[in-house]
């Protein structure tokens, strides 16, 4: 096995050869991957140097696919945590500084001991030393407003931010299919 399969992801593309999804980019292990070739759910469009081999095959590792089933992507994206904070831009509502995300939380802009609710119009991002400060008062009793309001996103918008913050790993044959506004560098 090559490497245990860590450094051969395939970038996964819909069928219309866009990324499923650019934030956490689309990815699929090499097993995922030649499976699914196999299985005969996806085209390969790029190919690794790298080879697998069987008794009666050899065949170099995918590096990109693409669906041959097209999957509408949702309308309405998930309220989760991690969506709320690339909505926001991984950055605090309050200070406006960028933080990584072990280091930023939920802030209920109403808070829930008066009666605001865990919902996209009522949660922003929040450094950990801003949530402190506000702590369960509104936001005219501290002075501490968002810096935009809270909203539920599309999910072309999370998408749209999600390119934004480019992965540490990409390959040389993904180039051509990932569109950042940035130069891509390995």
């Amino acid at each position: 096995m090559p490497d245990g399969g860590q450094h051969y992801p395939a970038l996964v593309l819909n069928a219309d050869f866009r990324p499923l999804s650019y934030f956490p980019l689309s990815v699929w292990s090499w097993q995922d991957a030649v499976k699914a070739v196999f299985l005969d759910r996806v085209s390969v469009l790029n190919e690794y140097e790298t080879e697998v081999h069987s008794p009666s095959l050899t065949m170099k590792l995918p590096s990109v696919i693409a669906l041959k089933d097209y999957i509408p992507s949702s309308r309405r994206p998930a309220f989760t945590r991690f969506n709320v904070f690339l909505r926001d831009g991984f950055a605090c509502q309050y200070c406006d500084e960028r933080f990584p995300t072990p280091e930023l939380t939920f802030d209920h802009v109403i808070p829930r001991c008066r009666g605001g609710r865990t919902t996209w119009d009522n949660v922003v991002t929040a450094c950990g030393g801003c949530n402190l400060r506000k702590g369960s008062r509104l936001p005219r009793e501290c002075h501490m407003v968002p810096r935009r309001t809270p909203r539920q996103p599309t999910t072309w918008e999370l998408q749209e931010t999600g390119r934004a913050f480019p992965p540490n790993y990409l390959h040389q044959s993904w180039r051509d299919y990932l569109y950042w506004d940035s130069e891509l560098e390995n």
